[in-house]
């Protein structure tokens, strides 16, 4: 290895030693072990733009290990990013572009936030996903104008996470040849050498899944992981996995291949033995202007941007249409007729008023939503015709023996078969969400958001337009028991920061949920939906059901011509019940107006105003819904009616009557309420 290239690893190495000297707090090792990795890629393959983060037709880098960060902030430093050196001394510290886990739109240059191990390589089997169909959409013969590779550092920890599995044999079977993945082989975790736990044989796994294996390599040879790179990008049909022989904490006397280099400083003294060791005679933070100069890629980057620059002017000239479509798809705008879509939408279900499961009530919905929105990416998790996520527009996404998109009468697939695998496919849809061109949406029942919950959290965090169907989503699937029974899901997802939750009553909420989650450019939502048939709910406030809560009936509607006693809230599968209790208490006397909220979390951020509108002081309140009823209290409620403990194994109807959701018993607690 030339002086220039160790030089090169060198400084990141130094720079993550004094960076988490500084904060007290970090992880060396990890960003000394991959430095060499590092200067392989970054100065000799990676495409890239430091003046221009967002460039469309950049490769893509993950570092899927984030607790390595150092290594990235080291990288977007040096190599040009707007990333100033007192940035990466501020390292750990409150506000400062360098969190002690990449987070993107935070750090320049950072493509997705990576913490919880595992889903930074689902990400980016993603983000390869996205790649693959825009250039299938939008290349022409003579025009490739989408052209990118997509690279993943990880380590064992992340291959030990079941996520990566889920997610590595989709992209074996989506033939994802422009995913390259450099596993840093250190033999090391938190608690020591993984012998006795990681007995994985990986390439032989990875083979398995369809993926080419190269290596192992020595990952301190720049040479030889810059060769297996370039034979990497050879692949025409497969993804590769370059499995690199490394020493985590690389340089450091008394610290390399141990875990004590894993997750605290090296500390001065271990520090001044490393520098020593390194040849690396310089103070800390301090960079050589020979160092910066041969890291730099500001100039590289300018020239293969202005190369794309002229093939998009180009294909611009050649095919306008499409050219003009790829810049909307990718900026994240929707359609001009939108709204228009979302009113056809909304109007049709109203006028219909038909009587259908919510989750029917979704498909109806997509069928008008996914005809005018080609960047509507959707899929299940293996339960499709449960789920009801496909469409007319939506046809099943194929790959041919060589790698190639299928594409039938109605185009390339847009429904996406991602087999039991609820976490893989949240996260996969993170990195389409991330990766630009396409709104992701897929479906499983609500139980198993449970096995999906860190990759929604993440889109929350990262503030990524994903789209969850949940279905099953009370105690209505009766028979198949409290397995498969929602009863906590919907109050602990409300609970999630940033995330949209609807539960939605019928067809024309339905399609309001489906029409508000498309336009949250910067929020997840999470669509509640119903097994059993749902009746329509008449209605004439048809604007305000955008505002998550309305006012559904008043005592007027069951022929009492007095003022509300009190409120019944109710959402979901409940409204039409709470309807039934408002006639049955007409019938003695009392007078009760029905609110809707089919989105607490969209309620919440209306004006102070509206809010007391819908719900008004020194009105009692009661709340109806099939779940945990620790989230209502906080609406003032005197009584919810709901479900704190598990469901049982019974046909609907009986389960409604056992557990009281009955008109005559919301009536009744109503009542009681009322008589104080």
């Amino acid at each position: 290895m030339s002086s220039q290239q160790k030089n090169m690893a060198n400084a990141i190495r130094a720079l993550a030693m004094d960076a988490v000297q500084q904060a007290n707090s970090g992880h060396p090792g990890a960003p000394m072990g991959m430095a060499d990795m590092a200067v392989a890629l970054w100065s000799r393959h990676l495409k890239h733009n430091p003046k221009d983060p967002k460039w469309v037709d950049r490769d893509r880098f993950v570092l899927s290990n984030g607790h390595g960060s150092m290594l990235i902030y080291s990288l977007l430093h040096l190599t040009g990013y707007n990333l100033p050196i007192d940035e990466l001394k501020n390292f750990r510290k409150l506000h400062s572009k360098t969190p002690g886990h990449p987070e993107v739109d935070i750090t320049p240059g950072v493509e997705t936030t990576t913490g919880p191990l595992g889903q930074g390589i689902t990400n980016a089997v993603g983000m390869a996903l996205a790649e693959k169909l825009l250039a299938n959409e939008f290349n022409r013969p003579g025009h490739t104008v989408v052209d990118h590779q997509t690279y993943v550092f990880l380590g064992d920890g992340c291959l030990m996470e079941g996520i990566s599995h889920e997610a590595c044999a989709l992209a074996g079977a989506w033939k994802l040849n422009k995913l390259i993945a450099l596993y840093d082989d250190n033999g090391i975790s938190i608690d020591g050498q993984v012998a006795p736990w990681f007995v994985d044989d990986t390439p032989a796994r990875f083979k398995a899944y369809g993926w080419n294996v190269i290596g192992p390599v020595d990952g301190h040879d720049v040479a030889a992981v810059d060769k297996a790179i370039a034979k990497a990008k050879g692949s025409a049909d497969k993804p590769t996995m370059i499995v690199c022989k490394t020493a985590i904490g690389k340089g450091s006397p008394n610290r390399a291949n141990t875990a004590k280099a894993h997750g605290e400083p090296l500390g001065a003294e271990e520090i001044a033995l490393t520098r020593a060791a390194l040849g690396w005679n310089h103070a800390p933070f301090e960079i050589p202007a020979t160092v910066y100069s041969d890291w730099d890629c500001t100039d590289k980057g300018a020239k293969a941007q202005a190369a794309w620059g002229t093939r998009f002017d180009a294909y611009q000239a050649a095919h306008p249409e499409l050219a003009a479509e790829l810049l909307r798809r990718m900026a994240g705008d929707l359609p001009k007729n939108f709204q228009q879509i979302a009113f056809d939408a909304v109007v049709a279900a109203h006028t219909k008023a038909e009587t259908v499961a919510s989750r029917k009530a979704s498909q109806i919905a997509l069928e008008f939503f996914t005809a005018g929105l080609p960047e509507m990416l959707g899929g299940s998790a293996d339960l499709t015709g449960s789920n009801l996520t496909n469409t007319k527009s939506t046809p099943n996404l194929r790959v041919d023996a060589k790698g190639a998109v299928v594409s039938g009468e109605q185009g390339p697939g847009r429904h996406i078969n991602y087999g039991v695998r609820e976490f893989g496919m949240a996260a996969i849809m993170n990195g389409v969400a991330l990766h630009g061109g396409f709104i992701p949406y897929g479906g499983t029942f609500l139980t198993f958001s449970d096995y999906s919950r860190n990759a929604i959290r993440m889109a929350a965090l990262m503030k990524k337009r994903v789209v969850h169907v949940f279905t099953h989503d009370s105690i209505g699937l009766g028979e198949d028991g409290p397995t498969h029974q929602s009863i906590e899901h919907a109050a602990s997802l409300r609970l999630i920061p940033n995330l949209d939750v609807w539960r939605p009553a019928d067809t024309a909420e339905t399609a309001v949920a489906w029409a508000t989650a498309l336009q949250n450019t910067n929020r997840p939502t999470a669509l509640l939906l119903s097994r059993q048939n749902l009746p329509y709910s008449p209605k004439t406030a048809l604007d305000e059901m955008s505002k998550g809560a309305y006012i559904l009936a008043e005592p007027s509607e069951v022929g009492l011509r007095k003022k509300a006693q009190a409120v019944i809230i109710a959402t979901g599968s409940e409204v039409p019940l709470a309807l039934k209790a408002q006639g049955e208490l007409a019938q003695r006397g009392i007078a009760v107006r029905v609110v809707s909220m089919p989105s607490t979390t969209t309620f919440d951020r209306q004006s102070v105003a509206y809010k007391s509108n819908v719900l008004p002081k020194g009105l009692p309140r009661v709340a109806v819904e099939m779940g945990s009823t620790d989230g209502w209290w906080k609406y003032g409620c005197a009584a919810v009616v709901g479900l704190d403990t598990y469901g049982e194994s019974a046909p609907a109807p009986a389960l409604f009557e056992h557990f009281g959701f009955t008109p005559a018993n919301v009536a009744d607690t109503v009542e009681k309420v009322l008589r104080g």
